[in-house]
């Protein structure tokens, strides 16, 4: 820095302010000068001791359950965008659906003071890490820091809230509406709150029609593709009995229950209806077409980042409506 500043002749001061991004009271001439300086000397701030004068960084850290889901890669470019508004660079943690591990990676993240903490993914019930992950968050929010969550809201931070029950239910209503009487559901573990909520909802929205789901027909897998091969391979050795319909928890599932049906001979929206939850790109590649659950997850991103950096001390909730979006995977009956 001492070098910087001589080079360009300008105080120490100056050319703290200007390499920091302080440039309000720095007249634009010494600006370049500075830059220019710094640029033929080959200097790069010290992000860490930055980091400890103004008790962060440029930095907002996300927390994902998980990188090869189109649901989260969706919420990152969102959160992507509106960081890079803000001139803030996004790093990335996975925490593979483990509270241990998203707990560890939140130790982790105070260490290197980001700015923000977005933490995206179900929260899961009966988890020990719950009240040792409020405490870090805590400590971290009590120096300096901004957490916002995108999930359920069970925890005392800023949270984007998806309607993931009110949504399920619409989509139950809707496919009734198409004549579906005979369903089967494909789930995550019970613990999973965003599928909990989903089946609930599913569930629920059949009743009102009094339709009620044979418990030989709901199957329980891994939340991903690879589940939902495993959980259609398991209902066809079953047997579907006339099963019209299968909804996955998400679509991640139920393409792979479509591709477990093919492997068993059968065709999706021809002899079997297929639906999912979320929407995500890959929902349209698919033949058929995807009858999905629309969650703007771009937006969600987009919103959580607006959220965290706000002024706002008290926690929020930012409701997210879904809405549902029939497709060729379920053709009238």
């Amino acid at each position: 820095m001492h070098d910087v500043a001589r080079t360009a002749g300008v105080s120490q001061a100056t050319a703290s302010r200007v390499l920091n991004g302080s440039v309000r009271n720095v007249r634009q001439e010494n600006v370049d000068r500075v830059l220019t300086a710094a640029a033929e000397l080959g200097y790069a701030p010290h992000l860490s001791a930055q980091a400890i004068a103004r008790g962060s960084t440029n930095i907002a850290a996300l927390v994902v359950s998980g990188v090869d889901d189109p649901y989260f890669s969706s919420i990152a470019a969102g959160v992507t965008q509106a960081a890079e508004a803000a001139g803030l660079i996004v790093t990335m943690a996975v925490a593979d659906r483990s509270p241990e591990r998203e707990l560890q990676i939140v130790g982790t993240l105070r260490g290197m003071r980001p700015r923000v903490i977005i933490m995206t993914g179900s929260r899961v019930d009966g988890a020990d890490a719950r009240d040792a992950l409020v405490e870090e968050l805590h400590a971290y929010r009590e120096a300096g820091g901004s957490v916002v969550l995108i999930s359920q809201h069970d925890l005392p931070f800023h949270t984007v809230s998806i309607d993931n029950y009110g949504g399920a239910r619409q989509l139950a209503r809707a496919l009734v509406g198409l004549g579906y009487r005979r369903l089967a559901v494909v789930r995550a573990g019970t613990g999973l709150r965003t599928s909990r909520d989903r089946c609930s909802g599913f569930v629920e929205g059949l009743r009102e029609f009094g339709i009620d789901v044979d418990e030989r027909l709901v199957v329980e897998a891994e939340f991903s593709r690879r589940g939902g091969c495993a959980a259609a391979r398991e209902l066809v050795r079953r047997g579907l009995d006339g099963t019209e319909l299968v909804f996955a928890v998400s679509d991640v599932m139920a393409i792979g229950v479509m591709t477990a049906f093919r492997d068993a001979g059968l065709v999706p929206g021809r002899d079997i209806a297929v639906a999912g939850f979320d929407d995500i790109g890959p929902a349209v590649d698919v033949v058929p077409e995807l009858t999905s659950v629309n969650v703007p997850l771009q937006q969600v991103g987009f919103r959580a980042m607006e959220l965290a950096l706000s002024e706002d001390d008290a926690s929020r909730i930012v409701p997210v409506a879904t809405n549902v979006v029939l497709r060729a995977s379920t053709p009238p009956r």
